[in-house]
């Protein structure tokens, strides 16, 4: 029996290998997502806010979470290629003690069949749990293409496992002296067959090895979770320093020429288009400043940009979107959605953007087109868009889905800059307090700076006053006279003369609020 359930772990894990590599190449070359990528979308969709957020700490953040994630679903995938070669050992066997007949393939013939119909199984198991994700493609394929790929590579990827699994177990039968097998002579020398698994395992492993090495160079652990903080911020962030926050192992490298945006749902004329068509209308440019849902007060998930693009009504105008629209649902090359209101939609700051700063958009900010909608935060203005669908009902998002929200509106947040003021600064130097504040789609009135534990305020000069949709810098030149300890707040009002409110919450599951509080040490 040890012998039975070995042949069959060589050959599951075989079959496993020769999956994996393939997948991995398709991945790679041709953009086709993962089952791990497809899988982890999926259940983190499912997984309440709080219980992510939990788990996120648990595995030391995010990038350490989708590395720890990925690789226990490729090593799962391993795992249960070894069992499934297990089970077909172990058939086989059952089946060929109790049978006089011919085996086919060296196999069982009622084994074959369950291997077939066992496959066949998995896939309608996996196309249907997988379903929502199904539209996902990382070289920019429109959704409904996108969905007839995936579902194409799914069952080739099984149907590879399945094959190579009962090859490499018919090389690995026990070798006769003599006889026939089927009506045809069998003779094979055992060493040259297990001389010639081994090296195709090698080569397997090697060649699986290699592309996720290649794709791991590709990640987005460099770069998700970058802010713009610090000394000598610009009012226009650099394109290259622009904060990014991502849920991907690795981000779509979209095709330009696969790439189009559906204009689809409740509309008279459903729309495609592609990049040229949407760069010949009448473009928009549009300073405009995100900031994530996830940024902790203090923090640098913030950046201000110059947007350039076609405000989203001209798009569902020339679709004919219907009277009975409530939201439209945006969805991404990378199997992300998000939703915000018709009216929101309508807006004509609104923007379908292509281009960042003047340039054209970089990868990872969504080239070749990226959702633009000021007020809103960050995860609202989805990356690589290829649809815009338009519904008569209150759809759920990627993040929605886990209980974010509901109300995703950016609130008054200001924040000090510098200098730092970890080092002890001696009383009556003069100090020039610096920092941004941001309103979301609403501008910034006034900044006010409090040195006294928030007895009194006094107004900060602002220095850039940016746009309504942008944020404000500001300066406040502060000379303490005594030695002490000071806490040192900051403050602003919007444009429709909202003070920020120092009630203090967490980011999840709105956003943070609160007052930015540092401590200054003053000595004689």
């Amino acid at each position: 029996m040890a012998g039975t359930i070995l042949r069959g772990a060589l050959a599951g894990l075989s079959g496993g290998l020769a999956m994996l590599t393939l997948m991995l190449l398709l991945r790679s070359v041709a953009g086709v997502p993962t089952t791990a990528e497809l899988l982890g979308d999926r259940v983190a969709a499912l997984i309440p806010y709080d219980t992510f957020l939990w788990l996120l700490g648990a595995f030391g953040g995010y990038n350490s979470f989708k590395q720890i994630g990925i690789g226990s679903a490729l090593a799962g995938q391993l795992g249960l290629a070894v069992v499934g070669g297990i089970a077909l050992s172990v058939l086989s066997r059952r089946e060929m003690a109790g049978t006089d007949t011919a085996p086919l393939w060296g196999i069982g013939r009622r084994t074959v069949l369950t291997v077939a119909a066992l496959t066949t199984a998995a896939w309608l198991v996996v196309v249907v749990a997988l379903f929502p994700n199904l539209d996902t493609h990382y070289f920019g394929l429109a959704p409904g293409v996108a969905t007839i790929v995936t579902i194409v590579s799914l069952a080739v990827l099984l149907a590879v496992f399945a094959a190579v699994t009962v090859f490499v177990f018919r090389l690995l039968a026990p070798a006769p002296v003599s006889g026939d097998e089927a009506g045809v002579s069998v003779v094979v020398n055992p060493g040259r067959r297990r001389l010639f698994i081994g090296g195709a395992g090698a080569v397997l492993a090697a060649s699986s090895g290699g592309m996720l090495v290649r794709l791991y160079d590709r990640a987005t652990f460099s770069y998700d979770g970058m802010q713009y903080i610090g000394p000598n911020l610009e009012p226009i962030t650099p394109n290259e320093r622009f904060y990014t926050v991502t849920k991907n192992v690795v981000d779509p490298r979209v095709n330009r020429a696969l790439w189009a945006l559906e204009v689809n749902g409740l509309v008279d004329r459903p729309q495609t288009y592609d990049l040229g068509r949407i760069e010949a209308m009448s473009s928009t440019e549009q300073e405009t400043t995100l900031m994530c849902i996830s940024n902790p007060i203090g923090w640098g998930l913030i950046s201000n940009a110059v947007w350039t693009g076609v405000p989203m009504r001209v798009l569902l105008e020339e679709a004919g979107a219907r009277d009975d629209a409530v939201e439209v649902v945006l969805h991404g090359a990378d199997g992300y959605s998000d939703t915000f209101s018709f009216e929101k939609a309508m807006e004509p700051t609104t923007l379908v953007a292509y281009r960042m700063n003047g340039e054209e958009l970089p990868q990872r900010h969504g080239f070749p087109a990226r959702i633009i909608v000021p007020g809103l935060y960050g995860e609202k203005n989805v990356k690589w868009v290829t649809r815009i669908e338009v519904v008569d009902h209150d759809a759920k998002g990627f993040y929605e889905s886990q209980g974010w929200g509901p109300d995703f509106t950016v609130p008054n947040r200001s924040r000090i800059d510098g200098p730092s003021l970890r080092d002890p600064i001696r009383a009556g130097a003069p100090i020039a307090l610096h920092g941004m504040a941001f309103a979301g789609n609403r501008g910034v009135r006034a900044v006010e700076v409090s040195t006294d534990d928030q007895r009194t305020w006094e107004p900060a000069e602002i220095t850039y006053e940016g746009t309504a949709l942008t944020w404000s810098f500001w300066k406040y030149d502060w000379q303490p006279e005594q030695a002490a300890e000071y806490e040192i707040a900051v403050r602003m009002v919007d444009g429709d003369g909202m003070v920020q409110t120092s009630e203090e919450r967490g980011t999840a599951p709105s956003g943070a609020t609160g007052y930015h509080i540092v401590t200054a040490t003053v000595v004689a």
